[in-house]
């Protein structure tokens, strides 16, 4: 079994295309229309056959309760990269949390709310990814 893609009914498809590609650096890999609707499908370049995000129009948005956490995840190069994305978010008023250093595995992160109010955080020092840490702490799925 191999995890593909999410799925995501976004209200605005072009603020959520604009987004995902400026701040997580997605490409467009494939556009249908289906019942007079475009469907957009991105992807990381080099990882269009692995994981995509499927961005379907017609959305309600989303309600965030308090204490709400549930997020998308990216992993960055530096914690630079963590400081710089959340600068631009702050200028765009999509900052929800700033950056911080947490104890592994958590690391170095900040997070954005994307045009539908998608929490979507941005992390370096996480054991995935870029900047992982401690190559033999790796994360090992539990059987169930």
């Amino acid at each position: 079994m191999t995890f593909t893609h999410v799925a995501l009914h976004v209200r605005d498809l072009e603020a959520s295309v604009a987004f995902y590609r400026d701040f997580c650096g997605l490409g467009i890999v494939q556009e249908r229309v289906e019942h007079g609707e475009r469907i957009v499908w991105m992807a990381e370049s080099g990882r269009e056959r692995e994981l995509i995000f499927v961005l379907i129009p017609g959305g309600p948005g989303r309600e965030i309760r308090e204490g709400e956490f549930g997020h998308l995840g990216f992993a960055v190069a530096s914690k630079a990269e963590v400081d710089e994305i959340a600068e631009r978010a702050r200028a765009l008023g999509c900052l929800a949390w700033p950056p911080r250093q947490d104890p592994y595995p958590v690391g170095y992160f900040c997070g954005l709310q994307d045009p539908d109010g998608t929490f979507v955080e941005f992390s370096y020092g996480q054991p995935l990814g870029p900047g992982a840490e401690g190559e033999d702490q790796v994360l090992r799925a539990r059987e169930p």
